[in-house]
């Protein structure tokens, strides 16, 4: 919240109500549908000046309109109060009152905070659509009958898990696209053989096609991890209230909120065999973090793969052309950066360091419950939309525009030393350096200096040197 926003909040002019807490009383503006916790939050945690992700938003309040839902059929709301405070959620979820979310996305008490932010807002609202006023908690309260059956403790990671749920599966179309086009790529440039490289230097030959079918093959495997991933997460402690145990909890609400909460959510949500286990525990999220780091770090080995093929480009090795995104420099006419890859590789120092922050918070946790999930949520979101995002213009701004300098690649191969490792079957190793040696001297092709030093006629020589022949795999062989 800026510095207008917090003055708003804080000097309220105009009307006001008075709203009270174990703390004492505080001053609500009349026309917010926030209370005294939420006002506390916001003086207690300007930390960065960001609300909660909405997803997380949302996905609190759709666990509200599920559990008064539940709590009805438990018999212990209300059925005008659950249809109230339903009614306010629905409302929210179509986008209203977003502005009466406040609280800092990073907040102290393990998302009390944004727990009461939702609390106050569906009570208030509910209270309205009753008739009543807002601030008028003997009918609606904010605890009693919008939080019955639950507890911050299994609220919370709740909402976060079901939020990781849904922004991975959009990471993972992101990283679909990226595949595909991939894929189209390795087979586009298949009959190009170019200078495959080991520490930077040259190797044996590989074709083009070959080294984009495996950058398609890892991130398949990234594809999977996070398919596993969120398969993990939708297994959530809610209706383990404070510490996993339950108290509080109708036995017809803790068989019923799930059930109604998948249903309306979309997610395919279980309860955790063990919950107290689920309460305190959020190796979820480390192991969530841990696989986007390792996508991270896979695209990041290939967008520094394209930025050294792509270099040059007539004095670096210049084997491929990325698509031209806008100029490169202030001072220097005609030059440009492959400014897609960098910003990929950012994005994976980010989604690095944002792994070591769920790391330590997730270490952090005492005794019955991990305090610090904010700061976890902050970052695995984070790192889950950049990702996604670097996936998207990966794909739309570079790979899919990228050509091949086919020319170049050939007479790079044709005069590279490495080509003598298909002759030591033939010359063997000690030959074959001296050859190597002599090319380097001289310049000239390693077909020329194999003819001088060998007198092997010369088509024998362009069949130990064909190109094509030494990208080829051998057939897998088929045990009997």
């Amino acid at each position: 919240m800026d510095d207008v926003a917090a003055r708003a909040v804080f000097e309220p002019s105009g009307l006001t109500r008075i709203e009270r807490d174990s703390v004492g009383a505080i001053e609500v503006p009349e026309a917010a549908y926030y209370g005294v916790h939420t006002l506390r939050a916001v003086e207690n945690f300007p930390i960065t000046a960001r609300a909660m992700h909405p997803a997380l938003t949302g996905n609190i309040v759709r666990i509200k309109r599920a559990a008064a839902r539940a709590n009805a059929e438990a018999g212990v709301l209300a059925i005008d109060v659950a249809e109230a405070i339903e009614r306010a959620c629905d409302e929210v979820l179509s986008g209203a009152l977003c502005d009466q979310f406040i609280v800092d996305q990073i907040q102290g008490g393990a998302g009390t905070s944004a727990n009461m932010n939702a609390n106050e807002v569906i009570a208030n609202r509910a209270l309205e659509l009753m008739g009543y006023k807002k601030g008028d908690y003997a009918h609606v309260h904010p605890n009693d009958h919008v939080n019955l059956g639950q507890s911050t403790n299994d609220v919370y990671p709740t909402a976060g898990r079901m939020t990781a749920y849904q922004l991975l599966g959009k990471l993972e179309a992101s990283l679909s696209w990226l595949c595909e086009a991939l894929r189209v790529k390795a087979r586009e440039f298949d009959d190009v053989v170019k200078m495959g490289r080991t520490q930077l230097e040259d190797a044996v030959p590989v074709r083009l096609g070959q080294s984009f079918a495996a950058y398609e093959s890892v991130l398949r495997r990234d594809l999977a991890r996070i398919e596993t991933t969120r398969r993990a997460l939708c297994e959530v402690n809610l209706g383990g209230t404070a510490i996993g145990t339950a108290l509080n909890a109708a036995p017809v609400y803790l068989e019923r909120v799930l059930p109604i909460l998948s249903a309306q959510a979309g997610i395919p949500l279980t309860r955790a065999k063990n919950m107290i286990d689920a309460t305190q525990n959020t190796d979820a999220f480390t192991a969530a973090s841990g696989v986007l780091k390792t996508c991270a770090l896979n695209l990041s080995k290939i967008a520094n793969d394209l930025r050294l093929l792509s270099s040059g480009p007539r004095t670096g090795i210049g084997e491929i052309v990325l698509p031209a995104r806008q100029n490169g420099s202030s001072i220097m006419p005609g030059k440009i950066n492959p400014v897609i890859p960098e910003v990929v590789n950012q994005v994976a120092f980010l989604v690095a360091g944002n792994d070591v922050t769920i790391a330590m918070a997730s270490e952090a946790g005492q005794l019955e419950l991990n305090a610090f999930e904010p700061v976890m949520f902050c970052r695995l979101f984070e790192s889950i939309e950049c990702l996604a995002h670097a996936a998207d213009t990966f794909e739309k701004h570079c790979v899919s525009g990228i050509t091949a300098n086919r020319e170049h690649c050939l007479e790079l191969v044709r005069h590279s030393a490495g080509l003598v490792t298909a002759l030591c079957p033939v010359l063997g190793y000690v030959k074959a350096a001296e050859i190597a040696k002599e090319a380097l001297r001289t310049g000239r092709p390693i077909a020329d200096v194999v003819q001088a030093y060998t007198g092997l006629p010369a088509g024998e020589i362009e069949a130990m040197l064909d190109l094509r022949a030494m990208t080829e795999m051998p057939p897998a062989h088929s045990p009997a």
